[in-house]
Formats: structure tokens, C-alpha cells, sequence
């Protein structure tokens, strides 16, 4: 089956042609990220206003680069929610306006499932199940036990901002470009990781959540208490401390689910915090006895199509015709939801 999917949850305008949930005939990413550098972080309203610009052209791309046509595309999918509500309906309105016009099904996926079927894009092996799977972004932070690619359980999230909030704000307070995270790996990339102590969150609890604002404040006391006239290795040594300290709390959080969970087969790491180098290295360091997948591309660990063409797939495969239920575009879709109209849940 060959899905043509849209993402546009956020300041990405993007398209792909994915064939059966693993073969990536195309990935088409507009950022508007470059805009909001100034900012310190999205504008809603210029987010959505450049998507408008950008995804007919994206899916003109997706479409020439995958040398595809209407008559061999199965399935038209896209991003239901959650995320900023006029960047949702920028794909939304496009994804309906094709299908009506080519009278195609239409598939309304969760943004987080789309993260975490991205490590089955160009995955030559297919995956064990049960698996649990760290998801960590900028709009989110979860712990998944998964049975199948639609099923699971929600074992902990994070109790206020995501991973990938931490490096933004971090970056912010630091006076460093958004997105904070590359921002943060590259300036500390030569810095001490052990210069500045950090605490480590919800170490002393039996909870898998996350909690990430306490590491924040405590960069900005660090910060506020650093002598006058410190220079760059001061600045590299902490950013490293700062991005080695959201690393050590999820390794942590991840360390204990797989403790809780014996029967695992493997461990998958996604979402756009998975890009960082550091925490690559901790994850296969800490298991290296185990199975460990990240998504095989970079471009797969940011937002992008062609992982909600492959959540979508899945849907088909796991659910039937219930995967193509009408749908509603909602900004704040609840991680129990992440599969609609399900008697057994929670993914």
C-alpha cells in the first residue's frame, strides 16, 4: 500500500510517499525554523502562515521525487493532532481537499504514534515486540511498553516541559539561536560535562515521568551566580553540563522501565531529542546487550511525513476499515488517544 501523508504539526511543511510503512519513496521537509531564531522559539500565527506557502509545492516535490502519480497512491494521511491548531489545518484542509478531489481514503493520525513507528522507515529488520520506547521532542516526553505497532501502554510522561523545551529554554537562557537542542550539542561539543553540577530529577521516586523545569532553574541560578567576564570554554562547559543533565534524567527514566519490564525484546529511542549524539552514546553504553533501534535518518527524528505515512500503514494492518473513521483536527489530543475509536487501548 502506498500512502501519501502530510505533517504539519509544527513549523515543519512536510510530504511523503511511503510504500507499506517501511519503504521511503520520498520525504519532502520545508522548516520555517530560521524564521524564529530571532524569537527564541515558534510563532504560531508565521508558522502557519508560511505553511500555506509551502505545502502545495511540498507535495509537488513529494510526489515528483517519488516519480509518483494519482493512480499509485493507495491512501492519503495526516497529522490530526496534537500541535499548534492553524499549522494542523494547514495539512488537514490540503490532505481533505485530495482526497475529495481524488476520491481517496483519508487517514487522521496521532502525531506521537507517527514518532513511534519512525524507526520502521527503511528498517531492513522487522522489530520483536514487546519494546519499550523512549519518545522525546519538543512537544513531548513518553515512556511506551508496545505489544504491537498500535497497541501499548503509557507507563510515564513528563509532569511539565518536554525534553526538547528543556534545550530551548536552556539555549534561551544561554543566549544561544533556537532550536536549542543543536545549539546546545554544538557549543558544548568540547566543554567539561562534569564542570557544573545538576540535580538529577525525580531520582528518589518510583515513577517513570518526567520532569525537566527544576533543571531549568537551576540553569538559570547557575548562570545568574557565574562571575562577570567568563568566557567561551566557560560557555562550552556549560552547555555540556546542562545537556549531559537531560540526558542522565531520561537514560534514568528509561533504565528503570526496562528494569519493570524483564520481557522486552527491544529498546526504541525516537522523537528529536533521539538526534542527539550524547544521548545516543549513553543509551547504547547503558544496553549494549540489548536490541536498540533510533530512526536509520536523522530527517526521521524530526517531524516529518514519512512517519505518519507509516503509523497510518499500521493502522490499516492492526484496526481495518476502523483506521479510516472520521476524524477531527485538535490541538491538544490526549496521549490516550493516540489510536481513535479503540475498545483496547492506550496507544
Amino acid at each position: 500500500m502506498r500512502i501519501l501523508a502530510l505533517e504539519t504539526s509544527c513549523d515543519e511543511t512536510s510530504a511523503a510517499i511511503v510504500e507499506d510503512g517501511t519503504a521511503v519513496f520520498s520525504n519532502v521537509i520545508a522548516s520555517s525554523r530560521s524564521a524564529f531564531e530571532r524569537s527564541g522559539g515558534v510563532i504560531p500565527e508565521e508558522a502557519a502562515r508560511k505553511q500555506v506557502e509551502c505545502v502545495v509545492p511540498v507535495i509537488h516535490q513529494a510526489l515528483d521525487d517519488a516519480a509518483a502519480d494519482l493512480r499509485s497512491i493507495h491512501t492519503l494521511a495526516t497529522t490530526r493532532g496534537p500541535g499548534l491548531t492553524g499549522s494542523l489545518l494547514v495539512g488537514t484542509t490540503a490532505a481533505r481537499a485530495l482526497a475529495s478531489l481524488w476520491h481517496k481514503p483519508l487517514i487522521g493520525v496521532h502525531h506521537t504514534l507517527g514518532h513511534l513507528t519512525s524507526t520502521w522507515l527503511e528498517c531492513a529488520e522487522e522489530p520483536a515486540f514487546p519494546i519499550i520506547t523512549l519518545s522525546a521532542s519538543g512537544g513531548h516526553s513518553d515512556m511506551w511498553y508496545r505489544m504491537s505497532h498500535t497497541r501499548g501502554i503509557l507507563l510515564g510522561r513528563s509532569r511539565d516541559d518536554a525534553a526538547g523545551e528543556a534545550f530551548d529554554k536552556g539555549a534561551a537562557l544561554l543566549g544561544l539561536p533556537y532550536p536549542g537542542g543543536p545549539a546546545i550539542e554544538r557549543t558544548g561539543k568540547h566543554g567539561n560535562p562534569a564542570a557544573f553540577p545538576f540535580p538529577l530529577p525525580l531520582h528518589n521516586t518510583d515513577t517513570l515521568d518526567f520532569s525537566f523545569s527544576g533543571l531549568k532553574t537551576a540553569l538559570k541560578y547557575t548562570i545568574r551566580d557565574l562571575p562577570h567576564g567568563d568566557s567561551k570554554p566557560v560557555l562550552a562547559d556549560l552547555t555540556a553540563s546542562y545537556e549531559l543533565a537531560i540526558c542522565n534524567h531520561l537514560l534514568d527514566r528509561l533504565t528503570r522501565a526496562v528494569a519493570k519490564h524483564p520481557d522486552i525484546q527491544e529498546i526504541h529511542v525516537v522523537g528529536g531529542v533521539s538526534a542527539n549524539t550524547r544521548l545516543r552514546t549513553m543509551v547504547q553504553s547503558a544496553f549494549g546487550n540489548r536490541k536498540i533501534r533510533f530512526p536509520v535518518s536523522l530527517a526521521y527524528c524530526t517531524d516529518n511525513a514519512a512517519m505518519i505515512a507509516s503509523a497510518a500503514f499500521f493502522l490499516t494492518s492492526e484496526l481495518g476499515e476502523d483506521a479510516y473513521a472520521p476524524f477531527l483536527t485538535t490541538a491538544s489530543l490526549p496521549l490516550t488517544d493516540v489510536v481513535q475509536r479503540r475498545k483496547e487501548p492506550p496507544i
